[in-house]
């Protein structure tokens, strides 16, 4: 009868249990993660916005793909970012403010409202670096643009989360 011989480990001579081989799964996808860039899990095919689109149109997108927010591109250069808050924080009135028309204030367009100063990540970032910012900055993703600000992926928190498990 040939029998394989048991993995065993040196200082114990018994084979590994269950427990220690899952530690060592977590501990491998840990090094993984720390040897990653943003460009290994970012999502390439970005749905973008431009200035000229209306509050109207940018509803609906917020309503079809349910995303917090968009990249506002303009010839595949990133020029703002569009969230479901710049666009609520259109409809604050305060007592001193005129009311006006809902349809007057869903003809302003995206370029009125976007957010124009950005925190980008390049390809080649270290996703331990996208972390920390992402903690830091409590954004819940960043726009990936390479060395001449072409829009090139978007990076999210639940790319980070996968990236993390494996």
């Amino acid at each position: 009868m040939n029998r394989q011989p048991e993995e065993r480990f040196p200082q114990t001579g018994t084979a590994p249990s269950s427990a220690t081989r899952a530690t060592a799964g977590r501990q491998n996808r840990l090094q993984r993660f720390l040897s990653m860039q943003t460009k290994d899990v970012m999502t390439k095919l970005v749905i973008t916005a431009s200035r000229d689109l209306t509050l109207w149109e940018l509803e609906t997108l917020f309503e079809v793909h349910d995303f917090n927010g968009l990249c506002v591109v303009e010839e595949h250069r990133l020029v703002g970012v569009v969230t479901k808050f710049d666009f609520l924080r259109n409809f604050i009135f305060t007592p001193g403010s005129v009311f006006p028309h809902y349809d007057e204030l869903m003809k302003r367009t995206v370029g009125e409202i976007m957010t124009t100063k950005l925190c980008t990540v390049h390809p080649s970032t270290p996703l331990t670096r996208v972390l920390e910012m992402m903690v830091t900055t409590r954004d819940k993703s960043f726009p990936v643009v390479d060395g001449k600000n072409r829009l090139v992926g978007i990076i999210s928190r639940g790319d980070i989360m996968r990236a993390l498990s494996g």
